[in-house]
């Protein structure tokens, strides 16, 4: 099978970052972490602080693989959450581009969402819940202080969490729904985990037209041939339309993929030339493409 990935146009390379990612329990780190981990950052959860020195300078020397980087630390570490700044302190004068992240909450916020988790809370003494989130507030102090953001996420849905994290911390140029296209062929079945499929065996067929049945869609005749028609121009028009009314409505439901198959009889000529079609032009908006032909081997 066949496969290209493209992205925006001009993005470059993303500059380096390393976030640390912590707040309160309950407060959204999990969820964080997920989004920051779609968007292209290498995530740790719950790194012991003397491993971390050791930890970023492995990520230095991988090269930029790992330029993105997102660590979870809070109360669940052993060490005294106190010392957190000092020590993330002492590495940014080492030349490490540490950047903080804290989530919070009002108390009656957590404690609502440890009632509907039923888990126990990482500060695991006895007490009641609210005293052991006062006294995980008390112990975060200077750790919220000392941080650049600061996301109080009582009053937002995890959709709502999601779009502020991208809007913030992702790439320029790598924003919103990854697109997967695939072209494929009927008398095969349908790719099994396509969102959308499109059938365009109406389309005009460059199987029947001499010299044009040995290449594939990517070839400039047989995309020149399928789209010289008034109902393949019609069609392309409405499909690109439709597509970029469609991806804005899901980035804003919090969608990360979207899989998009484009079938005709044989998978060789007309589904080929859409998928590559739409790629260029959606890949020309900025939006992160990978194209799939599943038919080709080559």
């Amino acid at each position: 099978m066949a496969t290209t990935t493209r992205t925006a146009e001009g993005s470059g390379e993303a500059r380096r970052r390393i976030l640390i990612v912590s707040g309160l329990s309950g407060a959204g780190k999990s969820q964080a972490l997920k989004v920051l981990e779609d968007i292209g950052y290498f995530c740790v959860d719950n790194l012991p602080l003397p491993l971390l020195g050791d930890f970023l300078a492995f990520c230095q020397k991988s090269g930029s693989g790992l330029r993105r980087v997102a660590v979870g630390m809070d109360v669940r570490g052993h060490e005294d959450p106190t010392s957190y700044p000092d020590a993330f302190s002492g590495l940014r004068s080492q030349g490490y581009p540490i950047e903080i992240l804290f989530l919070e909450a009002d108390d009656k916020t957590l404690h609502a969402r440890y009632r509907e988790t039923r888990r126990p809370h990482p500060l695991v003494a006895t007490g009641s819940v609210p005293n052991l989130i006062r006294r995980e507030r008390a112990a975060l102090g200077p750790l919220r202080d000392a941080s650049d953001w600061v996301i109080d996420t009582s009053e937002l849905s995890i959709h709502d969490l999601r779009r502020q994290l991208i809007r913030q911390f992702e790439p320029s140029g790598t924003g919103g729904v990854k697109v997967t296209l695939y072209s494929f062929s009927f008398r095969h079945g349908l790719p099994y985990d396509a969102d959308l499929v499109f059938d365009v065996r109406f389309l005009p067929n460059p199987h029947f037209v001499e010299g044009l049945t040995e290449f594939d869609g990517r070839n400039r005749q047989v995309a020149d041939y399928v789209f010289g028609h008034k109902v393949s121009q019609e069609f392309m028009t409405r499909l690109i339309g439709f597509l970029e009314f469609l991806l804005p409505q899901y980035e804003h439901e919090g969608k990360s993929y979207l899989t998009i198959a484009i079938g005709c009889t044989g998978g060789q000529h007309r589904s080929v030339a859409v998928v590559e079609e739409v790629g260029k032009t959606l890949g020309r908006s900025g939006v992160r493409i990978e194209v799939h032909h599943r038919e080709l081997r080559v």
